[in-house]
């Protein structure tokens, strides 16, 4: 993080040009690793001055904390409670917590949460959705730090302008079930980053090619290739795409369980079920990415590899465009069965890297932002 041009602070600070006599006002904004962390990076910069025109009179200083503060799942009032202990370890007045956890309440997402009592407030990310994040997470954050700095619940109410519900010692901002429940959905994957899944499993990848290769130059493949049907090639593609999901997921334990006596319609279970909703989507989405390279390479491998008067002569009969698409098709399905195999070869830790669920142990404190 650098230090804003307005006045130079410490590493990790942010801070609005300070008049005399101003009050100094110290905001932790804390993150978790990820991409809740990478959204503070992009927000912190205009916060002093947003802050200040917001409640012209204060001397703003935004110190960006990278800490997790929870082991997922966790509610909302642990996660309260950690901010609270943190904000007093760093010497702040107002803390908000940048969070990648779904908050729930009644089957309503929580947008973000000000306990006036506690000085904390709380964002949920995922809960912004999956577009103009950065600008929705500034004026959020905004409105957070003037509802606690108010310090009443009529101010934090006024401050959200949407539904809200007294609940944990503070007003939360709540979602429709539907609308907020969907929103929160592609919020968490696009966090997750779906599209990047294939290119982080090399091994996988290296496998896929390589039996696309093979299949593209086997002239047993060939005749198998024509010789099935549609429905026989759509299935062959589904049971390939299943065989790798299911070897991601299983393979590297992406599936979570419930903590010990946690019910199946508590916070904590209500969020393990969203976790692994979004790691199934996630997967699909990024088998399906490569199957349709796979499948675009294998087009250029048939025109490469496939000689039509070979193609011709395995067949006994003239060979036409319906039989190249067929055999790229085929070929297709058994790069990604060979992909599967690659996958079963990665490491837990590469596979939840790739799949943007692993998230380091290490903290970040201000000696490290």
């Amino acid at each position: 993080m650098r230090a804003s041009a307005d006045h130079p602070g410490a590493a990790g600070e942010h801070i609005s040009g300070p008049e005399a006599g101003q009050p100094a006002v110290i905001v932790g904004l804390v993150a978790s690793p990820g991409p809740a962390a990478d959204l503070a990076g992009q927000v912190v910069d205009q916060l002093p001055d947003m802050l200040a025109r917001s409640s012209p009179g204060v001397a703003w200083t935004v110190r960006v904390i990278i800490d997790r503060l929870v082991d997922r799942p966790a509610d909302l009032t642990q996660l309260i409670d950690a901010a609270r202990r943190r904000m007093l370890h760093g010497g702040w007045q107002l803390t908000v917590c940048l969070t990648d956890l779904p908050l729930q309440t009644s089957r309503r997402p929580v947008v973000a949460h000000a306990s006036a009592t506690h000085s904390v407030a709380v964002l949920s990310v995922p809960a912004l959705g999956p577009i103009a994040v950065a600008s929705r997470a500034r004026e959020t954050t905004v409105r957070l730090v003037t509802a606690l700095l108010a310090g009443d619940d009529e101010h934090i109410a006024r401050q959200f302008g949407g539904p809200v519900r007294a609940d944990h010692g503070g007003i939360g901002l709540v979602a429709g079930v539907v609308t907020g429940n969907l929103r929160l959905l592609l919020g968490m994957l696009r966090a997750n980053r779906p599209w990047r899944l294939t290119i982080g499993l090399s091994r996988a990848l290296v496998a896929a090619i390589a039996a696309e290769v093979f299949a593209l130059v086997t002239s047993d493949i060939w005749r198998l290739a024509v010789g099935y049907s549609q429905m026989r090639l759509v299935l062959l593609s589904a049971g390939a795409v299943l065989a790798v999901v299911v070897t991601i997921v299983v393979g590297a334990s992406l599936w979570e369980r419930a903590p010990p006596g946690a019910a199946r319609r508590s916070p904590a279970g209500q969020q393990v079920i969203l976790f692994n909703m979004v790691t199934l989507l996630t997967v699909v989405i990024g088998v399906l990415a490569l199957y349709l390279a796979l499948f675009v390479l294998a087009l250029c491998g048939v025109l490469l590899l496939v000689p039509e008067a070979g193609l011709t002569d395995a067949l006994g009969r003239p060979a036409g465009t319906g039989d190249f698409l067929a055999i790229a098709w085929l070929a297709c399905s058994v790069a990604t069965i060979g992909g599967a195999l690659g996958a079963g070869l990665e490491s837990d830790e590469s596979v939840r890297e790739a799949a943007y669920l692993y998230q380091p142990d290490e903290v970040i404190d201000e000696r490290q932002s």
